[in-house]
């Protein structure tokens, strides 16, 4: 088979497990692309990506452009003479970037396109209770996630799934089939094909802060959902009131039930041997949290931390 000159462009954990592939294959990764290292944390520590990490590890040639129109990061890209580059969980390509190789640049995006275009597909995967997603390997154009299919694979969304152990099962999935993409171009054995045309396709935009907090005037399942698609990060939150002070919870987990209750939506029992807090048609009860300024606990351990609970409602 004929092996294949590769520039791969990626960031976190999840690129790293499909560069590694690569590098493992019969094909040649050329060059390395990824974001500039930063001080992060209280001691200013630098950090570098995980891509990087690897890059370095394995003696492969790392790029670290501020600016990827950089005239002289761009010549030293074409300098590789690469077949085609290779993109996952990057930042957006200048036109001049992804036409640069002879036979394309594809992306690896975690989700059945063109549902879920966007930068949090696995989380809204979760949260909408999706029953089955998969992996899409495309080519970039201009548009967004929006280029012509090249493969793509589906797996069940498991019950009770959250997004982090779905985020490591797809970043699995997805390291494969990149290859089965590379050799499929070496092959010249992939038809590319346009995305289907969806008139409403489901969206997975950035999360932000705010989009993290629970509604608890939504049904259980809803919550449930929710929180295990927040889950482990960015995480959902709600606000409690402990002796006057607002104070944020995170929630990772948690369990349901369904029932009349009668009771004010969003509100709160608490007690030494269980947290309740009520839903428009339940009660949910969570089972991992993380009180602010406190480190993530199981319910026992929080409840155990309170003397008292008649200071604690929901803010």
């Amino acid at each position: 088979m004929k092996s294949l000159k590769v520039v791969f462009l990626g960031t976190p954990e999840f690129a790293k497990t499909s560069l590694e592939a690569v590098h493992q294959s019969h094909h040649e990764v050329v060059g390395v692309v990824t974001v500039a290292d930063k001080a992060s944390g209280r001691g200013q520590k630098i950090n570098q990506s995980p891509v990087k990490v690897f890059a370095v590890e394995n003696n492969l040639p790392v790029f670290q452009p501020e600016k990827l129109r950089n005239p002289e990061f761009l010549e030293e890209l074409r300098k590789l003479n690469a077949d085609v580059f290779i993109v996952v969980a990057f930042r957006m390509m200048p036109k001049v970037l992804f036409e640069m190789p002879k036979m394309g640049t594809f992306n690896l995006h975690a989700s059945l396109l063109p549902d879920y275009r966007g930068a949090a597909p696995i989380n809204y995967a979760v949260i909408n209770g999706e029953e089955k997603t998969g992996a899409t390997t495309f080519f970039i154009n201009e548009k967004i996630d929006e280029g012509n299919i090249l493969l793509q694979e589906e797996i069940p969304v498991l019950e009770d799934e959250n997004a982090g152990h779905l985020h490591d099962r797809l970043m699995e999935m997805g390291s494969k089939l990149v290859v089965k993409t590379l050799n499929g171009l070496a092959e010249n054995s992939i038809t590319e094909r346009p995305q289907p045309h969806v008139e409403h396709p489901k969206n997975a935009y950035k999360i932000f802060k705010e989009d993290t907090r629970i509604d608890w005037t939504k049904t259980s399942k809803e919550v449930h959902q929710f929180i295990l698609g927040m889950s482990p990060y960015p995480a959902a939150f709600t606000t409690l009131k402990i002796n006057e002070e607002d104070k944020g919870l995170k929630i990772f987990g948690g369990k349901f039930e369904i029932l009349n209750h009668g009771k004010t939506v969003g509100s709160l029992e608490i007690s030494k041997s269980e947290f309740k807090i009520y839903t428009q048609d339940g009660i949910y009860y969570p089972i991992e949290l993380q009180l602010e300024g406190k480190k993530r606990m199981n319910i026992k351990d929080f409840l155990n931390g309170f003397r008292s609970f008649e200071e604690i409602k929901m803010a």
